[in-house]
């Protein structure tokens, strides 16, 4: 653990020493401790509260401490995909963010501040994921930020990195950060990147699924029909690379662009090869219009779908169509799922999905960074990131707990509901792989394929 790492700029004490200073019965909130503090937009910029309407957050007086008092409320910024190619996903993860931020504050909050989330929609776009960023910036109000997507992460990487903000996202599974992100495990900010992940890579899943597709389903022959998108290129090429090391034959790769009112030329063409199965690398919209060409056209064979498809509304769709179809994701099952669960469906209807609990997590790690921190300065809350998560400490699996803790005098390892969110260097998560089968009950689990053997296999990450 790193209590007291320094930057080459700026330096504070430990956390001990600032609740020394206050006394840890002190940290009183001045706020509305225990309501949702959710600013989901409505300053006129780009953000759309229609997804969750929970109550906005007090954004006043969110700098940082000055070693002898507290914050009255202290803001994270969560870019999300309220509209836009990836809109389906966002409910669920609203929904566990809000959870998350209802138990911080139901537990008086990070440094006894009210705990707050603005919510800015960028539709996954580029552009309007940088105006974003920037706005939360220079708001000067927001310590760090929970979201982003791949396709925003990396036409955008060093532009993030300049903002020198920690942010700590549910959503990317690129292998663009599976060596970029993270504190490298160092003393030393100036090895530091900025970026986390709550959720299992593409390197990690891909794995898992190409090991299933060849192990337990005995698959020896793929082919592939894919997105043009960054996240779907991503998962095809990786899954590729993947198959292909552990014996199997990628026999075609048919790569589309997104939008198309039909998808039957490019099912034509990658059926004119001989395969075991094929699998599906789209968005949703796209993946519908695909699977309903493909059942129209009477193709057969074994469709396996990434990670990226695991939504309800998928069946809704296309269920009998796509009945039998595979679908390789990270596992929701982590050391807290249980107890995250049980508390999620009390308030909230949203089908859960792996992005939303991970959502959940982060927004966890930051509160619980930021009390570990003893201030909000973004630099400190950056350097607790890895202190408050990895092996050592007491495991907690709440924010409740790992502030109890802290303010014991203890260091924590924070053990999350979708992973035990025990960052590599790289600022990554291991977990489980799971392939379900789509069935007429819903998605049934058919295979899974333990971190444990990922882990060998992989040499960075």
């Amino acid at each position: 653990m790193n209590e007291n790492r320094t930057s080459s700029n700026r330096s504070w004490g430990s956390r001990r020493t600032f609740l020394k200073a206050t006394g840890t019965g002190a940290l009183a909130t001045t706020g509305l401790a225990g309501c949702i503090g959710t600013d989901d937009g409505d300053d006129g910029d780009d953000g759309d509260d229609s997804d969750d309407g929970t109550a906005d957050g007090d954004d006043s007086d969110g700098g940082t401490t000055d070693g002898e008092s507290s914050p009255d409320s202290v803001t994270i910024g969560q870019p999300a995909s309220v509209t836009g190619t990836w809109d389906f996903l966002q409910p669920a993860a609203s929904a566990a963010t809000d959870l998350a931020v209802q138990e911080i504050n139901d537990a008086d909050g990070p440094l006894g501040a009210e705990f707050a989330v603005d919510r800015q929609d960028t539709a996954v776009e580029t552009q309007q994921a940088r105006e974003t960023v920037r706005q939360f910036v220079d708001s000067g109000d927001v310590v760090a930020i929970n979201g982003l997507f791949s396709s925003e992460i990396e036409p955008l990487w060093d532009f993030l990195q300049d903002q020198e903000v920690p942010i700590v996202t549910p959503w990317p599974g690129s292998t663009f950060l599976d060596t970029r992100g993270g504190d490298k495990g160092t003393d030393d900010m100036s090895d530091d990147e900025w970026l986390w992940r709550t959720v299992i890579g593409d390197t990690v899943h891909t794995s898992g699924a190409a090991r299933a597709m060849l192990d337990e389903a005995g698959v020896e022959r793929m082919a592939i029909l894919s997105a043009t998108s960054a996240g779907e290129q991503g998962w095809t090429e990786q899954f590729t690379d993947w198959y292909e090391e552990l014996g199997g034959e990628i026999v075609n790769v048919i790569t589309a662009q997104e939008g198309q009112a039909s998808y039957q030329s490019q099912l034509n063409k990658l059926f004119e090869n001989d395969f075991d199965a094929w699998a599906l690398s789209f968005a949703l919209e796209d993946a519908i219009t695909i699977i309903q060409n493909w059942s129209d056209g009477g193709y057969g064979g074994q469709l396996l779908m990434e990670d990226g498809l695991r939504d309800t509304s998928l069946i809704d769709e296309v269920g009998e169509a796509a009945e039998g179809a595979w679908i390789a994701a990270g596992s929701t099952q982590g050391p807290n799922y249980d107890q995250f669960q049980s508390s999620y469906q009390e308030t909230s209807d949203e089908d859960l999905h792996t992005w939303a609990v991970a959502a959940y997590d982060a927004t966890n790690v930051l509160a619980l960074a930021i009390h570990h921190a003893g201030e909000t300065s973004p630099e400190a809350i950056q350097q607790s990131l890895g202190d408050i998560s990895r092996s050592g400490g007491t495991t907690v699996t709440t924010f409740a707990e790992g502030k109890d803790a802290l303010d014991n005098g203890d260091e924590i390892n924070y053990e999350g509901a979708v992973t035990d969110t025990d960052f590599t260097q790289h600022g990554n998560v291991w977990g489980n792989v799971v392939v379900e089968r789509i069935t007429p009950d819903g998605f049934e689990t058919d295979f899974t394929i333990e971190s444990d053997t990922l882990q060998d296999e992989i040499d960075e990450y």
